[in-house]
């Protein structure tokens, strides 16, 4: 059983919900302020506070504060889990047309 199966059930529970699967959407754009991020969502900001700590608890953000402004980023490499789950899961058919793909580009002669 592979050992990353822990941080692969925390990534998929904390973007199940989609307040936090659009949160790490926009972050995936640029890092944002709290505020910044609760403007779009029609909640309170502690519900939204909740869902920045599912996220951050996942290993799927980050977040500094300096003075009275709390920036948060999406982590470098914390969806990694998922695809490597994701490449694990293809058939072994995918895995053959690929390399027919790779073969037949090969042998297909370039224009000049």
């Amino acid at each position: 059983m592979p050992k990353y199966l822990d941080e692969l059930d925390a990534v998929l529970r904390a973007l199940a919900d989609p307040t936090r699967r659009a949160v790490v959407e926009r972050l995936a754009k640029s890092p944002a302020i709290v505020s910044d991020l609760a403007a779009p969502f029609s909640m309170a900001l502690p519900s939204l506070m909740q869902h920045l700590s599912v996220l951050e608890n996942a290993g799927v953000i980050t977040s500094e504060k300096h003075g009275r402004v709390r920036t948060v980023s999406l982590r470098p490499g914390a969806l990694d889990v998922l695809h490597l789950w994701l490449g694990e899961q293809r058939t072994p058919a995918e895995h053959q047309a690929d390399r027919l793909g790779i073969h037949l580009a090969l042998a297909t002669p370039k224009e000049s």
